[in-house]
């Protein structure tokens, strides 16, 4: 990405929102916080929004506002950012893994009952990469078990499914606005939405040590306020945040057009019914090493989101799984190759990754004889197909 490029349009609108928080003297929470929370519970379709520290606060906030802790079991991805373990580590409660969906990469549903105990309290599917996960099934599922439902939107800002926005599927969605998300702040910040009155009053105690008002401290808290500068950014981004995912949209529909017909490359796929905000362009290789090589030659940039899943991390050992528990999280982590995809990209740069690609995997699959043993190329391709 290119965090400077991205600014530069718009950079005399935020000198001059952080101008007004520097006159007004507001520096934590306040009222450029309440005003960005209100602008954000409005596009997310929820009554409250809270801004909190930074996504990964957003998550174990929430989940100790819904009373989660030691002896409880939360149901998750290994596919992930660390942070959504994390949290659910820092509650006391145990995090308990399914694999995902080889077409998406979002929680597979019809994993999840096989991993239900007595002691499960919450599901906690990612929408990663800008992806919202199946929740259809998900919630059904939940309300059928009494379970909350917490969705891990840090990747999702504007991404909706069937017409709702992420956010506003589950009992709570939690966001991270680092700089460097499809809306981010100028430094580190998150919010949560909900409908829930009750959590969201709660997670305003928490996020300000337990204080329900100044001086009374109703429980334990933590110091989780959002800091007013960043707020104000926020709410002079938000009102640009579809045009942007737009522009990644169509950065999308670039690369699977061209890249539709090459054999060593499996696109990404949308699932019908969702708006898929493309915070990541994720594409799985099987060749990874040396796609990787060629890039550095020509200097392009490129993530690698992620490359060991959480269940195989060092930290996460005592959670007693180990490899080939999750075949297909573990197969996307040695295959996955994040492309350039900020709106601030323009054609030419991406045009030069294009052909970079198309270089390196040779001529198109269909003047080929293809072995049963070659992957797919039709986006979202089961893994081993």
């Amino acid at each position: 990405m290119d965090l400077d490029a991205r600014h530069a349009p718009w950079r005399r609108d935020y000198l001059l929102a952080m101008e007004a928080v520097i006159d007004s003297g507001c520096f934590s929470g306040g009222p450029f916080v309440e005003r960005f929370e209100n602008e954000f519970a409005a596009y997310c379709g929820t009554r409250h929004a809270v801004g909190v520290g930074s996504g990964t606060d957003a998550l174990w906030l929430t989940m100790t506002a819904m009373g989660i802790g030691p002896g409880d079991e939360v149901i998750t991805v290994p596919m992930t950012f660390v942070a959504t373990v994390e949290a659910i580590l820092l509650t006391g409660a145990k995090p308990v893994f399914v694999d995902i969906d080889p077409a998406t990469y979002t929680m597979d549903p019809t994993a999840i009952e096989a991993v239900l105990t007595s002691r499960t309290k919450a599901i906690l599917p990612v929408h990663l990469f800008g992806q919202p996960a199946d929740m259809g099934p998900i919630m059904e599922l939940a309300r059928m078990h009494g379970l909350r439902v917490i969705e891990d939107a840090a990747q999702a800002h504007g991404a909706a499914w069937s017409g709702r926005k992420a956010g506003s599927l589950g009992d709570a969605g939690c966001f991270s606005f680092y700089p460097g998300k499809n809306l981010g702040a100028f430094g580190e910040a998150g919010a949560v939405t909900t409908d829930d009155d009750g959590l969201a009053r709660d997670l305003r105690m928490l996020r300000d040590h337990g204080q329900s008002e100044k001086h009374r401290h109703e429980g334990f808290g933590w110091n989780s306020r959002m800091d007013g500068i960043q707020a104000a950014v926020l709410s002079a981004k938000l009102p640009h945040l579809d045009a942007w995912n737009h522009a990644r949209r169509l950065h999308s529909l670039r690369y699977r057009a061209a890249l539709s017909a090459t054999r060593e490359i499996i696109l990404p796929s949308e699932r019908p019914a969702t708006a898929h905000a493309w915070h990541l362009h994720v594409i799985r290789v099987p060749r990874r090493a040396g796609l990787l090589e060629v890039f550095r030659q020509e200097e392009i940039g490129y993530g690698l989101h992620y490359p060991v899943p959480v269940h195989l991390q060092p930290a996460y050992r005592n959670l007693g799984y180990t490899a080939g528990d999750f075949p297909v999280a573990e197969q996307c982590a040695d295959q996955f190759v994040s492309l350039p995809s900020g709106p601030e990209l323009d054609a030419d740069r991406i045009d030069h990754v294009i052909s970079t690609l198309l270089r390196w995997a040779g001529p198109p699959a269909a003047s080929r004889t293809k072995s049963l043993h070659e992957p797919s190329t039709r986006a979202g391709a089961p893994l081993g197909v």
